[in-house]
């Protein structure tokens, strides 16, 4: 079974490949981000560029989708949680997230009693809350939901799209195939 279409669409902005180049050639974790001004996404990014040698020791390629419309603002988060040079695929009009099927956040997603647990631990207890160096209005959709793919040889082997905000997905079990 070929790969979608849109997957030849979808081109990282590091080195120039599209995620059909980069499936075929290893797996792929393609991680959609929310936002930037997410702790629960700077959770993710740090979560990940702690375990980013094992993933990559394990044949893995590590993709994040987000939707902030330059590259440098990307690439600045991506610094501070030294996972740069990283692959990463821009999608300020949210399309690729549509086609993976992620939409928009309910209420009870978004602002639910555990968000705002888990938002505590996230940004206060893990430091990952606002920085006033990165904050702008360029970072991407609050109300957008993530979402985790293992992708390979044109297929889609393993998903984990997140029910609540603060979902946080153990990575390591996600790349297991």
């Amino acid at each position: 079974m070929p790969a979608p279409s849109f997957w030849d669409e979808m081109v990282s902005i590091t080195n120039g490949e599209t995620l059909t180049e980069m499936a075929e050639k290893q797996p792929v974790m393609l991680v959609f981000l929310r936002f930037f001004g997410c702790s629960f996404c700077r959770e993710a990014i740090s979560d990940i560029s702690k375990r980013r040698a094992k993933f990559e020791a394990n044949g893995f390629r590590v993709v994040f989708v987000h939707m902030a419309p330059n590259p440098e603002t990307a690439e600045k988060f991506f610094k501070k949680y030294q996972l740069y040079p990283v692959d990463h695929i821009l999608d300020p009009e949210k399309r690729y997230y549509r086609a993976f099927g992620l939409g928009r956040g309910t209420p009870q997603q978004l602002f639910g009693l555990m968000n705002w647990i888990r938002g505590v631990q996230a940004s206060v207890l893990e430091g990952h809350g606002a920085d006033p160096n990165f904050e702008n209005t360029e970072l991407g959709d609050g109300f957008q939901m993530p979402g985790v793919f293992v992708l390979h040889k044109g297929e889609t082997l393993r998903s984990y799209i997140h029910r609540h905000a603060h979902d946080r997905p153990d990575y390591e079990e996600i790349c297991q195939i």
